[in-house]
């Protein structure tokens, strides 16, 4: 079956335009029938439909009935009768089926069993039918017909064959005849009567509407919402009777039931007025469908009779309007049915399955419960149904409401794979509008397990040079995703020197075994001795080429960085042959721990180089005082070591640690005479 679309989307031939934030959401979805449908009315055209609990029966034009599954294909076919199928009717089994036509016949078939097909003969057109609910249980096969002849003709089976009996006549033709429980409502010239097969009674006459138009115009339609209540669609016109039975309070305080002919307890409970002609009405919950025919202007200024020559190719398509008892509109939907140009108001018909549920909670019917509408014109049969919660999200997301339908996926509501369909399209929403923190934000929620949607949306990120604002997010485990994926988000964070830290505390926080360091230490050496390397790079750099083996490259960064825990480093990683070009900082970190190491290692770093080193060091580093720890340990652990430097001491003593300095000329020999 075809999709064919709502108001909301016919391609531009509906020129009524509404406003985005008072358009109300559809309540049905549509469906052009397919299967066998587009081959059957091609050379012949559909008349009335019936629906049963496992089947579709399709009446048409050239007298032939249609047995149907519910995707149009055909199941079973009787060339039933030599002229215009006027009315079909199942049994509640589904057992049988009866046919009245234009050619004067009533037929009822066997759907199931080799059962002899029975076929009256009336002489006068018929124009309904209605089988006895109970028709395949019963033995009196009763069934009741009526058409131009004015007759509402009451067949049962008897002893000796099946006996008409005629329950009314007088008020013209016969238009329209339901059947429910015990209950049969019919409709003729005069009005609508209910009458009762249990007391042999009629209890109620509803008068035909005034200024409503002839039948042979507009036909009546009658439809049983239940067992008490009974839809009536004429013209223009809604009628609602409840038809109720009647409980006497006894003295014991328990009800008695009252044959409801008795007291002829029947309510009109709802009466309105439409814009539109009526071709269809059925229940929908507590509320109707209602399939409408818009009149042109022309028959608005000429008058319905009078114009229905002119509307000939100029018609309008059907709607179909759901509203409420007080004639509220909740949706109304414009159908683009095939050659709905040609068709008159009395073309058209609907038939619904009912259902079991209520429609509380805006229409939700329990699965298994949906009533399902169909819509048939001489060439097209449309099957309407109630949108379901997938439907219903699909219409917040077309409308931009994509934080309602992901509160409606995340209630539970729908197949789980919605949140994945929904969550793509919120993070498209938030990206088309720039919305990028915001989206970042959601990936957890929207994204959830599936490492590929993170991979997704990681590079995608990245394309729109973004990333930076999603790496907070990025899942480290369950799911863990591609070493490529972490390395392009730290490349990014690399190359921006807003981003530094937040590339350190990411390199510090995210496992080393998720990536390879080697893309981003690339990435970050080409900003060596450039103005965009700031500390926070350089301290990265550090704990890159520490997870890559680097150790003395990450030394280098941090004597640079003046790291408090470089000599623990030191220590662990058996560095010391690298503080030979690191002096200077060692010492400005933290001269009494640099001055043990420097002696002990003596032999890796010479004095002269340590001398050398502090002597040139820069202005802001208190180098003499430096000279002096170092010059003093290293004397009195080796008086001879620093020999060539004992003059540069006897100044040093004399500004730093002046009662040390007798000590000292005691004790070298390598000192001149003009230093003292």
């Amino acid at each position: 079956m075809t999709p064919i679309p709502s108001e909301n989307g016919v391609d531009g031939d509906d020129e009524r335009e509404e406003d985005d934030e008072k358009e109300e959401e559809p309540r049905l979805k549509y469906q052009r029938m397919g299967g066998s449908i587009p081959n059957l009315l091609s050379s012949d055209a559909a008349s009335c439909i019936a629906v049963a609990e496992r089947m579709i029966s399709l009446g048409t034009v050239d007298g032939t009935i249609h047995i149907l599954d519910f995707l149009g294909n055909q199941v079973k076919q009787y060339m039933a009768h030599t002229a215009a199928v006027n009315d079909l009717s199942f049994d509640v089994e589904g057992e049988y089926i009866g046919s009245c036509s234009e050619d004067g016949t009533v037929v009822i078939n066997s759907l199931f069993t080799d059962e002899k097909v029975l076929k009256f003969e009336y002489h006068r057109p018929m124009k309904a039918i209605a089988l006895d609910p109970g028709y395949s249980r019963k033995t009196s096969k009763r069934y009741v017909a009526g058409g131009l002849a004015g007759q509402l003709c009451f067949n049962s089976k008897k002893w000796l064959g099946y006996r008409d009996q005629v329950l009314h006549s007088g008020e013209g033709p016969i238009h329209a005849v339901k059947w429910r429980t015990s209950l049969i409502a019919w409709a003729n010239d005069a009005g609508v009567k209910v009458y009762d097969v249990a007391t042999d009674q009629i209890i109620t006459f509803i008068e035909r509407p005034r200024g409503s138009l002839h039948p042979e115009l507009l036909l009546p339609h009658l439809v049983w919402q239940d067992d008490t209540l009974l839809v009536i669609g004429w013209g223009t016109f809604v009628k609602i009777a409840s038809i109720r039975a009647n409980e006497k309070k006894v003295v014991n305080g328990t009800y008695r039931h009252v044959p409801m002919s008795s007291l002829n307890q029947v309510d009109i409970v709802a009466s309105f007025q439409t814009t539109y002609y009526i071709s269809g009405i059925a229940p929908f919950g507590d509320s109707l469908v209602v399939l409408a025919y818009i009149p042109v202007e022309e028959d608005e200024e000429k008058g319905f009779s009078t114009a229905m020559s002119s509307r000939q190719g100029n018609a309008q398509r059907p709607e179909v309007h759901v509203v409420t008892w007080n004639n509220d509109e909740l949706a109304t939907d414009t159908l683009p049915v095939h050659r709905f140009e040609q068709c008159k108001a009395k073309d058209y018909s609907l038939a619904h399955a009912p259902f079991s549920g209520s429609s509380y909670a805006g229409g939700q019917w329990a699965a298994g419960d949906e009533p399902l509408y169909y819509v048939v014109s001489p060439k097209d049969v449309v099957i309407a149904k109630p949108r379901d919660t997938e439907d219903h999200i699909a219409w917040l997301l077309e409308h931009g409401w994509h934080e309602k339908a992901l509160e409606a996926v995340e209630a539970g509501q729908g197949r789980s794979e919605l949140i994945d369909e929904v969550g793509s399209s919120y993070l498209d929403h938030l990206i088309v509008e720039r919305k990028y923190g915001e989206a970042a934000s959601l990936c957890p929620k929207l994204l959830r397990g599936s490492a590929p949607a993170w991979e997704r949306w990681v590079f995608h990120f990245a394309h729109l040079r973004q990333l930076p604002v999603l790496i907070p997010y990025m899942p480290t485990e369950n799911p863990k995703l591609r070493d490529t994926a972490y390395e392009a988000a730290l490349v990014a964070l690399a190359t921006n020197m807003s981003f530094h830290k937040d590339l350190l505390s990411t390199v510090k926080s995210w496992p080393p075994v998720i990536y390879s360091a080697l893309p981003v230490i690339s990435a970050i050496d080409s900003q060596l001795n450039t103005s965009s390397m700031t500390d926070a790079l350089k301290e990265a750099l550090a704990e890159l080429y520490v997870i890559n083996g680097q150790y003395e490259k990450a030394f280098s960064l941090y004597a640079d960085l003046m790291k408090p825990d470089i000599f623990d480093f030191i220590e662990k990683h058996d560095l010391h042959d690298a503080i030979r070009e690191k002096v200077v900082q060692l010492m400005m970190l933290d001269c009494k721990c640099t001055v043990p190491l420097l002696i002990q290692n003596k032999d890796l770093i010479s004095p002269p180089d340590v001398v050398s080193q502090l002597l040139n060091a820069s202005n802001k580093c208190d180098s003499k005082y430096f000279l002096h720890l170092y010059l003093h340990a290293l004397f009195e652990v080796n008086p001879h070591a620093g020999k060539d430097f004992h003059d540069m001491q006897i100044e040093l003593y004399a500004d730093y640690d002046l009662k040390m300095l007798l000590p000292f000329l005691r004790s070298s020999q390598h000192y001149t005479l003009e230093k003292v």
